[in-house]
């Protein structure tokens, strides 16, 4: 999948995939999340929202296995350096996601990978949405959604 997005300074957002509706909440998600946000504190990370929290943080490929800690698979880069490929307009985010794989991609620059093989958590199929945090004031914007089913 492919988007074009824009956050304003304060916003906190995200795209969730391979979601499921949460009961009694007809506006919330549980699954990943492709974060995003106005300060750059976490884009580019991979969460899972009402689950096992962050999975991937940006600069950080990750594997989960069943009843196993995560294993840190490699650095992917400096987060640093990583920040400097978002910009304060708008940014492309892309995510490739093909079974166990995930990839979050902002501007073509890959910021976070997991390989999911925990088969008591993960999600192989389920919604996609987008995500904005309560909280200060704030604007998020989406454009140009590209969906290619690998």
């Amino acid at each position: 999948m492919k988007v074009t997005y824009r956050v304003s300074d304060k916003g906190n957002s995200g795209i969730n995939y391979r979601s499921k509706t949460v009961t009694g909440n007809v506006f919330a998600l549980q699954g990943y999340q492709a974060d995003i946000d106005g300060h750059n504190q976490w884009s580019g990370q991979n969460y899972e929202e009402r689950g096992r929290t962050f999975l991937a943080l940006r600069g950080q490929a990750m594997q989960f296995e069943t009843a196993k800690s995560p294993v840190k698979m490699a650095t992917i880069g400096n987060e640093v350096v990583l920040i400097k490929n978002i910009n304060s307009d708008w940014n492309e985010y892309h995510l490739i996601v093909k079974g166990n794989l995930m990839m979050h991609i902002i501007n073509g620059q890959l910021m976070s990978l997991i390989m999911d093989d925990d088969t008591k958590n993960n999600a192989l199929e389920g919604f996609l949405g987008v995500q904005v945090h309560v909280g200060p004031p704030m604007k998020i914007e989406y454009k140009n959604f590209k969906i290619k089913y690998l």
